[in-house]
């Protein structure tokens, strides 16, 4: 998939994200940090969220039904797309790992802390994201 169809897909299917998650325009506009306005002109299909907007989406709609039918895996697609399908050199399969630090381990479960960042994420077993909060309390009580 080439960088043109990557954005043309998600802008063609912001407003069915939208309506998975029941979000009215405003926040949606919010969450992507955009206008209310540039987001009404890009689901009338007048407009574009373009490269960096498009990115935002599948990285903060990654669990989507939506974003994950349409692209499977949406976060090895970006760095493929990104890297024009060459992986560069210097990524190696536990980079994220460093930026992480382990807070708590509870039944496999584990809630780690951006150094960053500061803000928390729950691990399941299978090492997918179920959460993530700045509100370490919120995330254990999933646990």
């Amino acid at each position: 998939m080439k960088r043109e169809e990557f954005i043309k897909a998600c802008d063609s299917n912001l407003k069915a994200v939208r309506t998975e998650y029941s979000f009215n325009q405003e926040k949606m506009a919010y969450i992507l940090g955009i206008s209310k306005k540039t987001l009404v002109e890009i689901e009338k299909g007048r407009s574009s969220l373009r490269w960096s907007g498009s990115v935002t989406l599948c990285a903060v709609f990654s669990q989507s039904s939506v974003i994950c039918e349409i692209f499977k895996d949406p976060e090895e697609l970006i760095r493929a797309i990104a890297f024009d399908g060459s992986e560069p050199a210097y990524r190696h399969a536990n980079t994220t790992r460093i930026w992480w630090h382990t807070i708590l381990e509870k039944n496999g479960y584990v809630i780690e802390q951006n150094i960053v960042s500061q803000h928390y994420r729950l691990v399941a077993p299978d090492n997918s994201i179920l959460a993530s909060s700045f509100d370490l309390d919120e995330l254990t009580k999933l646990i």
